[in-house]
């Protein structure tokens, strides 16, 4: 894999959750690329001393058309949803939420977090199950070595290591952990596009370096990834992967929908208290209110064409 095969995604500063937002990086969705596989968007944000950033606190809001994948490296969020799920995220443990036809949920750093660093990834779901039903998941897979590295697979299959949690397309996410200087070479399935979000360290991507929020996307027909460590002490990164995914989509807030009627369906549900999101019970606040929509119509976006 030479560098012309690595395209680089550069994060925006983009603050989460109402008036007590916190800040956080965003690689994806942008301009130049819409997914990745099924992958839609990607937040990483931390290490926060919650002190002084205030942690996280997103009131409750809906989702339509995607699954949420909650991935931390430090501190512990506390997650409620419509189903009734009441759940914690902590580092190396998977919660997905599946959205589908309407859910809505919310997420609170919890008291004894110091420090809050992770990732937020939301993946689409086809035409075909986007009204599924909504679902609660969680995951703790186990750390393996590969070489000199050690990942924790949380959706699909690297290095021999297989999550049992199901999902609606072909997929690929995965924690690495890379030692000073290593170089690992991971068979992956030639049939995925792959993405490399960088969170520490500065990682070559076959002849590309990523530096921390980066996200470096390969396109198919690759069956190795290769990755080196050029930092003098440990990397960490989260790959992800996926079969392309051709259906264009409408993303506009929380929802993912596939025409501006859509959306303005699901935001006008979601003002009216409609029962489509159900209710979040527990949380000590009021629900997000849904931001106006723009003057003009939304459009349906997909990736550029593929060569």
């Amino acid at each position: 894999m030479d560098d012309t095969e690595v395209q680089v995604l550069s994060a925006r500063d983009v603050p989460l959750g109402g008036p007590r937002a916190m800040t956080v990086r965003r690689t994806l969705p942008q301009r130049s690329r819409t997914l990745i596989g099924a992958w839609c968007f990607a937040d990483h944000y931390g290490p926060d001393e919650v002190a002084e950033s205030g942690g996280m606190d997103v009131a409750p809001h809906p989702h339509t058309g995607l699954q949420t994948v909650s991935w931390l490296f430090s501190g512990e969020i506390e997650h409620r949803d419509s189903l009734g799920s009441h759940a914690f995220v902590r580092p190396g443990e998977l919660n997905l939420m599946t959205g589908g036809h309407g859910i809505s949920h919310t997420e609170v750093s919890t008291p004894g977090t110091t420090v809050l660093h992770g990732v937020q990834l939301w993946v689409a779901l086809p035409g075909a199950h986007r009204h599924a039903d909504r679902a609660f998941q969680h995951h703790a897979p186990k750390p393996i070595r590969f070489e000199e590295a050690e990942l924790r697979v949380f959706l699909g299959s690297l290095a021999g290591e297989t999550s049992p949690v199901p999902t609606f397309t072909p997929l690929l996410g995965a924690e690495l952990l890379l030692a000073p200087g290593a170089t690992v070479a991971l068979p992956v399935d030639p049939a995925f596009e792959h993405g490399l979000l960088v969170d520490e360290g500065t990682v070559r991507l076959g002849g590309t370096s990523l530096r921390p929020a980066e996200l470096g996307y390969v396109p198919t027909g690759h069956d190795t990834l290769t990755l080196t460590n050029e930092s003098d002490h440990r990397a960490r990164a989260v790959l992800l992967g996926g079969t392309p995914f051709d259906e264009e989509i409408v993303m506009w807030w929380n929802f993912i929908g596939r025409s501006h009627a859509d959306i303005v369906e699901a935001r006008e549900e979601w003002e009216r208290a409609s029962e489509r999101f159900g209710h979040v019970h527990g949380y000590p606040g009021a629900r997000l209110p849904a931001p106006a929509l723009p003057n003009a119509a939304l459009t349906p976006r997909g990736n550029p064409p593929r060569a």
